[in-house]
């Protein structure tokens, strides 16, 4: 369950990865941002093809913030769009690889086709193994708001009754959290679920990011000694 520590045998089972950098990837290049968020699409198929070796039950992706909706109406569009790409084009790869999808936050409050086409997704993903769970139109203090919230509904409000109710009670334990593009904060992503989890920031930039990248981060966990508040 999401509510604990998670195992500590060096090896990680749920791996959350801010993907920053599409922007300044763009930028960097003369392009306009929707290429770059294009490309990040990209390193997201990278990453869903290659988990079988990695030995992963669930990585988890921030994909869309509540915080989001602020930028330009252009750029909320392509995001949009692109998603709704992403959705038709992959959802074949997500069954031949075992990819069962996850979705977390307020996602029934995008666009009424999107909702619809993620419902479908998610029925037709339901029997994968291996988890890919996405963070859209979501915001992890909301997150600890609604749980709780549902928590005080049923009862007694508790770490463990708030738990329970988080969008991601049924995954496992957050073991390693990664962002990538140099940037050193959470963004509001998974606050309740990060208490433990090793972090790691990377230089590189979302369309940038490889499986190897990971494959790197993995053994880099590996060699960390976790305490969980102990000696």
């Amino acid at each position: 369950m999401g509510e604990g520590p998670a195992q500590t045998d060096g090896r990680a089972r749920h791996v959350a990865i801010i993907m920053d950098g599409n922007g300044r990837w763009a930028k960097k290049r003369a392009l306009p941002r929707a290429v770059g968020h294009q490309r990040g699409v990209e390193a997201v198929r990278r990453l869903v093809r290659g988990l079988e070796p990695m030995g992963l039950d669930c990585i988890t992706l921030y994909a869309f913030s509540s915080e989001n909706w602020k930028r330009s109406e252009d750029e909320v569009d392509d995001l949009m769009n692109l998603m709704r790409k992403f959705i038709k084009s992959d959802l074949p790869d997500f069954v031949a690889n075992d990819v069962k999808l996850k979705i977390i936050g307020d996602w029934r409050g995008l666009a009424p086709d999107i909702v619809a086409m993620l419902e479908d997704a998610l029925e037709q993903t339901s029997k994968g193994t291996k988890t890919l769970a996405v963070a859209l139109n979501y915001g992890g203090q909301d997150e600890i708001v609604r749980a709780a919230a549902k928590a005080a509904e049923i009862g007694e409000v508790t770490a463990q009754s708030i738990a329970a109710n988080l969008d991601t009670h049924d995954l496992p334990p957050l073991d390693l959290l990664i962002r990538t593009s140099g940037e050193i904060r959470l963004s509001n992503f998974l606050l309740w679920q990060a208490a433990y989890a090793e972090m790691l920031f990377v230089d590189t930039l979302w369309p940038d990011f490889k499986p190897e990248h990971l494959a790197e981060a993995l053994d880099d966990f590996a060699k960390r000694e976790r305490r969980y508040g102990g000696r």
